[in-house]
Order: C-alpha cells, then structure tokens, then sequence
C-alpha cells in the first residue's frame, strides 16, 4: 500500500476500511501460529522455551532497564511546560468524568489478573523467595515489595507511554490513531509503507498474544472456580467451552461501543471489586491489615529504585525471573499497545499532566490496597498453620482466590462474587482488546470512530483461537514464555516512540515561543486599529450582543469570507496558494489554508459556537436560551476568543497576527532544527 492510500487526507472520508497490509499479515501469522501449538504441540512448547532462555539470558537485564526508562520518560514530560498541552484541540474537554474514566483503564488496563495473582504471589514469594530463606516475617516483608513492584508504577508506565504519544498525534495532529503515528517526527511520511506497516504488525503480534495469555490465566481459575463450586471438570474441553462463551460475551459487549457495553460493564466491576476488597478487610484482621498496608506502601517507595534494578546478576535465579519479573514486564509491553491504544480513545480532551497523573496513580492506589489487604490475609494464614493452603497456592495458582475466600465467613457469597468478577473481567479484556485489534488494523475515517462491528468480532474469535492453543499447548508456561519473546521487538518500538514524541513536543514548544515573541507586534497593531475603527460605545455595543445562529450565517457571508478573499487575493498575487473551505447549511465554518509547500501550512478557522444565553441579557418572551460565539481555531483548536462583530478590515489584521506568529514559527523551527525531515506538517487537528 503506498502513502496516498493511507494518509489521512487521501482517505475515502465516506467509509472506514482495513488496513490490508497489517490486518492480513498479522492474521496469518496468529492463526498459523495456533495451527502450529495445536497440532504440533511438543516441538512447539520446545521451540518456546528454548527461544525464552535465549531472550531471558540476553536481554532480561534490558527488559530492567527500559521498563524503568518508560517510567521516568512520562514523569519528566508530566512535570515540564509539555504537561499543560492537552490531548485533542486545546478547547477539547474530557468525554468521561474521574470514576467512569478510572473504572475503564482498570479493567482494560488489569481485568482478571488481580484475581489471579493477589493470593498466588505473595504467597509464592513468601515461601519461595528469589534469594533467602523463605517462611520468615523478612520473606513476607520482602514478599510484598515484590508484588507491589510487578504491579505498581513500573508497569502502568508503560501504558501512559503509550496511550500519551497515541492520543497526542491522533486527537491534537490529527494523524491516525495507530502506532505508526508516533514515529512521523522521525521518519516523516515514510510511516504509511513499509516501516509503519512493520510497526503496527509488531503492536497487532503483541496486543494477541498479550491478550491471549491474561485469558488464558483466567480460564485456568474460572474452571477451578466453577470446578470447586459445582463440580464442573477441570479439562481441556471445558476450558475450550469456556473459550467460545468469553468470546461470544466479548463480542456483544464490544460491538455495543465504549459508551455503552465496555463503559457500564468497567463500572460494575470496579463496584464489584471494592466491595469484595471491603468485605475482606473487615472480615479479617482489620488492624493488621492497615498496618501491613502502610508498611507495604513505605517498603515500595523506599526501596523502588534498588527493587527496579536488582537483576541478581552474582546468583541469578534464571527460572525464578522467567517466571516473575522478567516475565511480567514482557507482558506489559506486550500489552502496551492494547491497553495504549484504549487509554487514549478514552482520555481525548485532558492535558497530558492529568493522564500522566491519572493513569499512573488512580490505578496504583486500587492495586496496592487489593495487593495488600489480599496478599498479607493469605500470608497471615499461612503463617498461622495453613500450610496446605499456602502450597496449593504455589502449585495451582488458579485455585488460590478461592480457597482464600473459603477461610472467611459466607463463603458461597464471596465465591460467587470472585467467579462474576472473573467473567466480566474477561468479557472487559475481550471487548476492549477485539475493539483496539479492530482499529489497529483499519483505516478510520475518524479518531474518534471504531472499526466495523464485524472485524471486532472476527478479532474477538482470533483470541478465542489463540488462547485456545496456547493452552493446549502447555497452559501457563507456554502463555508466560511467548508473551516473554513477543514483548521484546515491541519493547524496542517502545524507545522510539519516546523519541518521537519528544520531538513532536519541542516542535510545539517552538510554536509557543513563536507566539510570545511575535506577541507585541500583535498588541501594538490590534491597539492601533481598535483605536481608529471602534469607539468605546461600538465595543461595549459588541460585548453585550447575543447573536442568533441566522445573524452569525450571515455574518459569515458578508463580513467573514470577503475578509478571506481580500488575503486570498493578497497572497495570491505573491505566488502564494490560498483556499478558502466553507461550510454547508448546518455545518457553517469557514477555513483559510495558506498552501506553503514543503513549509508547515497556515490553517485560520472560524466556528460558530453554540453557547447559554447569560442571565443578564435583555431577551424577549420568544428570544432562545443559547446564543452564538465565533471562535478562532488555528491548529491546536480554539482560541477561545469571540470575532461576531469585527469590522472586515478587524478580520483581515486578526488573520494577519496569527500569519505572522505562524512565519515566526517557522523561521524558530528551521534555525533550530525540530523536524528530522523538514518536511510538512503531520496533520490537522480537527476543529470540532
């Protein structure tokens, strides 16, 4: 596919359609794959494991290394004056409030592990420590921190990385919400051939196979749940029916939309899991379990650095970190484009602060008191005589949740609970994985739309398939170990995506900067005009109007547009392409492009704004509750000022300003350097 029938401005704007490139590729390979674990199971569970002790031996010390890296990336751009940019047009504002927002990237972001994992971990690293002697209060102690570390920020900064630089280029450049996107600062428009459709395989590859092994883990507890509780087999065909129900359920639930099926279902779940969590600490040694937390907590943080670091490089615990940490910041690179990708379809309209904010600390809040009210009742109880539950937990993680939940009063209650937990908490993975697989793989007309309904569920039986196989290939250790090597090559993505986007930002740092120093001239010459062509009693006179939409249509036509067409003419007689772009009836705008050449292009819009009418204006019985504004949108989206009543010639010098901030821009940008290929821009931020 060459760049014209990928680029945002060649698309068809009338339909969306796939990717051909990506979507073939990286469904051949998965269902050959399966075919391949199904039916050729031993030399294909030998070939895992023999390709995860290479990847483990040699890069497991960059897997340390780059995960921390991720990290401290998002927390510097958070923290510098790139922070206050916002995800989308800078008059965009957030689509869900704090909780809707907060119960979405949780379950996409963790779903079915928590449970998996809250007792089986800390009781795994309490008895089977890494390097010590195991059964000890130190082991508990040290149990935690390492649960917290493979749970805690490191992870969740892979996924603000990426749903960061995604959001950014898609809702504020107006690029295509795809992986590729994030490297046209570096590559330019060599992204839409063969380098973007490399990239977006690598995050399709790893996005299933990260999937796959979260709901792989998941039907190994849900069928010992429904095994403990109804006496249902534990077996490869109920695990395969299990995998056709999870999938059928994620479908429906993924071709109902974010709004509806994926949005209403996070927010039961989160309800459904703090209650749990609730009844737990009060059920238990409540005291204990407080102290504990705070202890947990201070442990984490004060020791996060060496924890983050420690590769046990004098005596390596090779399976120990294949199976552990290793293991897991694999997964969560290989997650990184899912779960990226989710983040930012659900976080256009906040700045980048607030995401790095919200996506590192509101779920880091959540695991570490699920993490320790959890895993220090389970130790707790190993400590005080339930060895044979502490061992089951090691060698059966899958039933560790609910032999837990058994120790405490109403069992058959909190049993239920974990098992509905289970199952929504793969319906969440499941929809939310099929729906970004289907807009990797597509090419949108929109950002802001999702694939068609049928390749979400096309996608959703892809997983079903994978996941399928990879169990019948060896359950959880061929799960762990090819989520392990499909990481790697994504990992590397991964830097430069940073780059990237660093780029991108200083670009519109320079931006800024453009603006302040072609400030003053803007001031002195808007001071002289309103000094010649408006009174005191003509301002006052604009202040206190409220236009209707009929006035604001025609003032569009006779006012704005001639405004346009004097420039037009101006630049014209230069040599220089000017078009003019005008709203239909209904969607009544006005767009001033000014075609530049290889040079970023001057875009100058007008939107007319629907806004409350004040209290204190003088309305008649039959005036309307809302008036009109007409905002000016440059690039990053509005300007938040109002143009109704600006004479012609007020127009043509408020164009003019911005023209010249825009040619202040690119002089900063070229003496600097910003753009690796100087070429133009990556694309426009829509403007509604």
């Amino acid at each position: 596919m060459n760049e014209a029938e990928l680029s945002p401005s060649h698309t068809d704007p009338t339909r969306d359609r796939i990717n051909p490139v990506v979507f073939y590729s990286s469904a051949v390979a998965i269902v050959l794959f399966a075919i391949w674990t199904m039916f050729f199971t031993e030399p294909s569970l030998t070939v895992i494991n023999t390709v995860l002790g290479w990847i483990s031996n040699t890069f497991g010390w960059f897997y340390f290394l780059a995960v921390l890296v991720y990290l401290l990336f998002v927390i510097v751009i958070a923290t510098t004056r790139y922070g206050k940019i916002r995800l989308g047009p800078d008059h965009s504002k957030p689509e869900f409030n704090v909780v809707t927002w907060a119960a979405m990237l949780f379950s996409a972001g963790i779903g079915i592990d928590l449970l998996f994992f809250c007792i089986a971990e800390p009781i795994t690293q309490y008895l089977e420590p890494p390097v010590g002697v195991g059964g000890t209060a130190q082991a508990a102690r040290h149990a935690m921190e390492l649960t917290f570390l493979h749970w805690g920020l490191s992870g969740w900064g892979v996924y603000t990385l990426v749903g960061m630089s995604l959001a950014y280029f898609s809702f504020r450049q107006g690029l295509p919400l795809s992986i590729r996107s994030s490297l046209y600062p570096i590559f330019g428009k060599a992204i839409y051939g063969p380098i973007g459709h490399t990239v977006d395989t690598a995050a399709v590859l790893g996005t299933v196979f990260g999937i796959a092994t979260s709901l792989g883990i998941g039907i190994i507890q849900l069928n010992f749940g429904l095994n403990y509780i109804f006496g249902v087999p534990e077996s490869t065909l109920t695990q395969s029916v299990l995998v056709v129900l999870i999938v059928v359920f994620s479908a429906i639930s993924a071709a109902t939309g974010v709004e509806r099926g994926i949005r209403r279902l996070s927010e039961f779940n989160m309800l459904l899991a703090v209650l749990l969590l609730l009844f737990v600490l009060f059920a238990g040694k409540t005291t204990f379990l407080l102290n504990a937390l705070v202890m947990n907590i201070g442990d984490y943080f004060s020791n996060f650095i060496s924890l983050s670091f420690d590769t046990y490089a004098y005596d390596q615990p090779t399976d120990w970190l294949n199976a552990w940490t290793v293991f897991f910041w694999a997964w969560w690179i290989a997650w990184g484009p899912f779960v990226g990708l989710f983040l930012a379809r659900i976080s256009r309209g906040r700045t980048i602060r607030e995401f790095v904010i919200g996506t590192l600390l509101l779920p880091l809040a959540f695991m570490m008191a699920w993490m320790s009210i959890m895993g220090n009742s389970a130790i707790d109880m190993v400590m005080n005589g339930a060895v044979e539950f502490g061992a089951q937990a090691v060698s059966n993680p899958g039933s560790s949740i609910y032999l837990f939940l058994q120790s405490l009063p109403w069992a058959g209650l909190t049993t239920a609970v974990a098992t509905i937990l289970a199952i929504v908490f793969f319906v969440t993975s499941g929809d939310s994985g099929s729906l970004v697989l289907s807009n990797f793989t597509s090419i949108l007309k929109d950002a802001n739309s999702d694939a068609p309904v049928w390749m979400r569920i096309l996608w959703a039986a892809i997983i079903g398939v994978l996941t399928l196989a990879l169990l019948i290939a060896g359950g959880l250790s061929a799960l762990q170990g090819t989520v392990v090597i499909m990481g790697l090559p994504f990992s590397i993505v991964l830097l430069f995506m940073m780059v990237g986007l660093f780029k991108a930002l200083h670009v519109e740092g320079v931006m800024a900067d453009s603006y302040q120093k072609s400030l003053s001239g803007q001031l002195s010459g808007r001071a002289t005009l309103e000094h010649a062509h408006m009174n005191w009693s003509q301002r006052l006179s604009r202040a206190m109007s409220f236009p209707s939409l009929s006035q604001i249509r025609r003032y569009l036509k006779e006012t704005c547009r001639p405004a346009m067409e004097e420039i037009q003419k101006a630049l014209g007689e230069k040599g220089v392409p000017v078009e003019i772009i005008e709203g239909e009836a209904g969607n009544e705008h006005l767009i001033l492009n000014v075609n530049l050449g290889s040079e970023m292009d001057f875009t100058y819009q007008i939107w007319p704004v629907r806004s409350s009418m004040p209290s204190f204006a003088v309305r008649t019985s039959s005036s309307s509750a809302h008036y009109y504004r007409l905002e000016v949108h440059l690039r990053q989206g509005s300007l938040g000022y109002d143009l109704m009543g600006y004479s012609k010639r007020q127009l043509i010098e408020d164009i003019l300003d911005h023209y010249e901030h825009h040619m202040q821009f690119l002089h900063l940008q070229r003496e600097k350097g910003s753009l690796a290929d100087g070429s133009s821009e990556p694309g426009t931020a829509s403007a509604t």
